[in-house]
């Protein structure tokens, strides 16, 4: 059994038991929610699709720690002209999450 949830703007094909990073939530470790934009359910042969959503399904997930990309490094250069080195470093943060049950 398998899911299609929308969150932050993207969509993840998740499974029991797997093992997920969304944007950064406003949640504390250990703690559980239901993400409830589910675009598809599908169990074998029977399949789900919402318009846009599936009226009564649910995954929902358990916080598992917040972590940090990989840093991402912005550098602009314009050659001969003053002040025109920058260089910025960016990690965005991360909720990493575990779905424990798919509620169609």
């Amino acid at each position: 059994m398998y899911a299609i949830v929308a969150d932050g703007g993207r969509q993840y094909r998740v499974e029991k038991g797997m093992e997920l990073k969304l944007d950064r939530l406003a949640q504390e470790k250990g703690s559980k929610f239901k993400l409830e934009n589910v675009l598809l359910v599908a169990n074998g042969a029977d399949v789900k699709v919402g318009k846009p959503k599936v009226a009564g399904a649910s995954v929902e997930v358990e916080v598992i720690d917040e972590v940090k990309d990989k840093k991402l490094i912005a550098f602009t250069y314009r050659r001969r002209k003053a002040n025109s080195k920058r260089k910025r470093g960016h990690r965005q943060r991360h909720t990493l999450v575990k779905v424990t049950e798919i509620k169609a």
